[in-house]
């Protein structure tokens, strides 16, 4: 978040219309990602951060838009690489909040690697991971999230890949806060986006998002009303697992180890299952229920502490520097030279330093004031010798 302390900036007071950028907005009519796109806009003014200390960056794909749309700074990277741009931003400058933008294929195909690496280090960034389980600016190829069987231009004959789950991901690479909410519940979506960018290390946030013209309706029973009603399971810090009619309540419950739905009405209170953010280990198992079996979950599944990479980091370098000195990077780049290494180009250094003729004329300056201006014709024609004193 923004600097604390002396040297914090006070946010001016924003609104939406202050994140919305000049640039029209380009996907296609009806797709989920205008809902994000506002919910986003109007969760900003919220989190208390000048415009100038805000950045969003994204990879490739329809998400990745994102950057253009937001009246902040941002980058529109190479694909899948948002989040080693983000990891190194944070390095550079971590006054900034920094906002990573992706999709299912950009972070969890080509960019799998890099989400890995981000997650595992707890890099302060709020990670917002659209989920449509398919390919859209591709045209519809079936993507890492993509149903098994799923039938697509490039998969004509049904996908023989089991999906990825985006929160067990998260979770198993040690994600520090990892949630999930939906296009279509702006309330919803606006709270948990908060929740996210607020959180200190790495944030995870799964967004159900439609793509209505590749796969329209992926996410239909949260979307459909009665559906929704039936599987929709909101978690709530302290609050019991339950979900269904209001008038006929289900719960989660542990057999043993194994999640089992029931009636809540045939269990007693004590053997619900309460829902504690700070268990890892049990939002794994929230990670893995889904319809038609389970309920969805939807909100912060867990959210918990853990040392900040770049705080490390910079803890080390401060005791580098502490211990051995400031280096020298010039001089080792001067070392460069093929065919072993590299050719550097360009400007190795560029520091200050007294300037010689500055110096001297200083000191003739000093001269003439402490004993005049002098003769020198007549220094010349003294004689053979010169005496200086």
């Amino acid at each position: 978040m923004s600097p604390s302390g002396a040297d914090a900036k006070e946010a001016p007071k924003y609104t939406k219309k202050d994140f919305e950028s000049d640039q029209d907005v380009r996907w296609c009519p009806g797709c989920g990602d205008y809902a994000i796109l506002s919910a986003v806009q109007k969760a900003m003014p919220d989190l208390g951060i000048p415009k100038e200390d805000i950045v969003f960056i994204s990879g490739i794909g329809c998400s990745s838009r994102f950057p253009y749309y937001m009246n902040t700074y941002g980058f529109h990277t190479i694909h899948g690489r948002a989040p080693a741009l983000a990891t190194g931003l944070r390095l550079a400058r971590p006054d900034l909040k920094v906002f990573v933008v992706t999709g299912d294929g950009d972070g969890l195909s080509i960019g799998g690697n890099h989400m890995l690496h981000v997650l595992r280090r707890n890099v302060n960034v709020t990670i917002l991971l659209f989920n449509n389980r398919i390919y859209g600016l591709t045209k519809g190829q079936y993507s890492p999230t993509s149903e098994l069987g799923k039938v697509t231009k490039s998969t004509p004959m049904g996908s023989a890949d089991r999906p990825v789950n985006p929160l067990a991901f998260a979770l198993g690479c040690g994600a520090t806060f990892v949630g999930r909410t939906v296009d279509r519940n702006i309330p919803h979506m606006e709270e948990t986006l908060k929740r996210a960018a607020h959180h200190h290390g790495a944030a995870f946030l799964e967004i159900l998002q439609n793509c209505n013209v590749y796969n329209d309706l992926a996410w239909n029973v949260m979307y459909d009303k009665e559906q929704k009603v039936q599987y929709e399971l909101r978690l709530q810090h302290g609050k019991p697992l339950l979900f269904g009619p209001a008038d006929d309540r289900s719960a989660v419950i542990m057999d043993g180890v194994v999640p089992k739905v029931v009636k809540a009405k045939d269990v007693p209170e004590s053997a619900l299952w309460t829902h504690d953010e700070r268990n890892v280990n049990a939002a794994k198992l929230l990670a893995d229920l889904f319809a038609p079996d389970f309920p969805i979950p939807v909100g912060v599944l867990a959210a918990v502490e853990a040392p900040v990479y770049e705080e490390l980091m910079l803890q080390q370098e401060q005791k580098a520097i502490s211990d051995r000195g400031p280096g020298d990077i010039a001089k080792l780049l001067a070392d460069l030279f093929a065919p072993d290494f590299p050719i550097p180009v360009g400007v190795l250094a560029a520091v200050e330093a007294p300037v010689y003729e500055e110096l001297m004329l200083q000191q003739e300056q000093k001269a003439i004031s402490d004993r005049g201006h002098g003769d020198i014709a007549k220094l010349l024609t003294s004689g053979d010798t010169w005496k200086i004193s």
